[in-house]
């Protein structure tokens, strides 16, 4: 068996733009040009090598570096690739001065590059691949982990309407709203029949928290969707916010404690696991985590804490799962999007122990 891809070297940084998602820089260039305050040329384009789902680029600029995130080219899953939804999120939330890349513009016209996009500034820090944190000391470990937990909370504080995000979504009925949609998703992507997902999509919507609390949710919270600064636990920017509405902020911060369980994966593909690291130093308990969150919410704590990783594990072996329809669609961003159909399963046999330890 091959060993597993050094996550941090395989995701880091830049390269060539991958077939089919190429963009033309003398094109981009000059609607650049003609459309964004204070841009100014020659343009260079190089793609990240990160993410699996908007592909994302950084733009070098006589004027300064950038980042567009685009949809992908061709056939898409409804409701999904949301660029449009993520500029205006973050829109909202750099005016309230939240960590959030500074946002140029949005362009919905799909004959600039061929799809839509946006741009933003590029933040220079640390993007984490591992959430363990290797290479680092306990107490530093330890205060990114609470430097994450402070802006989970921090963004679940904000009130939607201050934000100018009152219409963002309907908070009421969220992890019920979700269920559905994945479910939806998980059927036009499935490429094989696994019983745990069948049976959690009869168990999950008749047993879904009610939440009576809304909030701005980021939707996929978690260290490498953020960047650390250079020397310091500080959080500089929160990335990736496609899957962000209005909703329940339990289940926000409680798809954030899937790291303590996630299954490892022999490849590196997926997201990372705290699984087999969780006596490093400054490595928090996951009850203490969850003490922390609480406290910084004025929460007495979390019910049905099952119910909601049952569901949050069933969640992401659905968006696994889609991953894996984009790579049979010829859609996938990431060229190692193939390997993540390894992962689906194992993700939902935990999505199912956390089910029949809520009662199903």
């Amino acid at each position: 068996m091959s060993e597993p891809v050094d996550r941090q070297r395989t995701f880091s940084g830049t390269g060539a733009m991958r077939p089919g998602q190429e963009i033309d820089a003398r094109r981009l260039e000059a609607w650049l040009s003609a459309h964004m305050d204070g841009f100014a040329g020659p343009l260079e384009v190089a793609q990240f090598k990160g993410g699996q789902s908007n592909p994302t680029y950084k733009l070098t600029a006589s004027s300064g570096a950038y980042v567009l995130r685009r949809k992908p080219p061709g056939k898409l899953l409804p409701s999904a690739h949301a660029v449009e939804r993520e500029y205006q999120v973050i829109s909202a939330l750099h005016a309230l001065s939240f960590p959030v890349a500074r946002p140029h513009l949005l362009c919905e016209d799909s004959g600039v590059i061929g799809t839509a996009f946006y741009v933003m500034d590029f933040v220079t820090g640390r993007v984490i691949w591992e959430p363990y944190v290797p290479d680092v000391e306990g107490s530093e470990r330890a205060a990114i982990f609470d430097a994450l937990n402070a802006t989970i909370a921090t963004l679940h504080c904000i009130d939607p309407a201050t934000a100018g995000l009152a219409g963002f979504g309907k908070a009421e009925g969220y992890v019920a709203r979700q269920i559905r949609r994945w479910s939806e998703q998980y059927r036009a992507s499935e490429t094989e029949k696994i019983a745990e997902m069948d049976r959690l999509m009869d168990f999950l919507p008749g047993a879904a928290p009610q939440s009576a609390q809304g909030a701005i949710v980021h939707g996929d919270f978690r260290l490498d969707n953020c960047i650390v600064h250079a020397s310091e636990p500080r959080i500089l920017a929160v990335l990736d916010w496609e899957l962000s509405t209005l909703g329940d902020p339990i289940a926000d911060f409680t798809y954030h404690l899937m790291q303590w369980r996630m299954p490892p994966s022999k490849t590196g593909a997926g997201v990372g696991t705290l699984v087999g690291h969780e006596d490093l130093p400054g490595l928090p308990r996951i009850e203490d985590y969850v003490a922390a969150y609480c406290t910084r919410r004025g929460l007495p704590g979390i019910a049905d804490l099952d119910c909601y990783l049952a569901y949050n594990f069933f969640r992401m072996a659905a968006i696994y799962q889609g991953i894996v329809g984009r790579v049979r669609d010829g859609t996938a961003a990431n060229p190692n999007a193939a390997q993540i159909a390894g992962q689906v399963r194992p993700v939902a046999e935990v999505a199912w122990s956390y089910a029949r330890r809520a009662g199903a």
